[in-house]
């Protein structure tokens, strides 16, 4: 209620005053367009697990196979994880899933969810861990210079059709 103000995002330039424009294009809503479903982020979190057989991606997130089916086409439709053909000997030919590049670099936001979920909701009996130096792999907030800004330090800045900062 009162008390200490809750950190924000500050608006800038003409996207100050919030009631001047709209989300319209927004990449927060277009991203869950593809991937908002809960059986797509833990489809994805098998991908990333190894897991690449139809049946045992059904198995493993805990839905029918329909369901499975349904959510693996939309996830290859937008090009995140890809299918390619796989035979073992005396069997029919099947299809496998693989990550693509575009599915991969989802990491950091699966990584942040996980994070979420262990600090607030209770630990989960896992963690990431870096291969080479062993210490806990976080996810967090990063500008392209290096530094860790909070929340109450960044800025949303409207961009031009090209993508640089627009005029303010």
């Amino acid at each position: 209620m009162g008390g200490v103000p809750t950190p924000t995002i500050r608006l800038t330039g003409p996207l100050d005053p919030r009631q001047g424009w709209s989300a319209a294009n927004c990449p927060i809503d277009r991203t869950l367009a593809v991937v908002g479903t809960r059986s797509a982020l833990l489809l994805l979190r098998e991908a990333f697990y190894g897991t690449t057989r139809f049946a045992d991606f059904a198995e493993r997130v805990g839905i029918s196979e329909p369901v499975a089916a349904e959510r693996l086409r939309e996830l290859v439709e937008q090009g995140l994880i890809e299918r390619e053909p796989y035979r073992e000997p005396g069997q029919r030919t099947r299809m496998q899933y693989r990550l693509t590049q575009r599915g991969a670099e989802l990491f950091p936001v699966l990584a942040a969810l996980m994070q979420w979920g262990d600090r607030w909701l209770g630990p989960s009996g896992v963690e990431l861990r870096h291969r080479d130096c062993g210490h806990a792999v976080t996810a967090g907030l990063r500008c392209s210079a290096g530094h860790e800004p909070e929340l109450e330090e960044v800025d949303l800045v409207a961009r031009d059709r090209r993508g640089r900062p627009a005029a303010g």
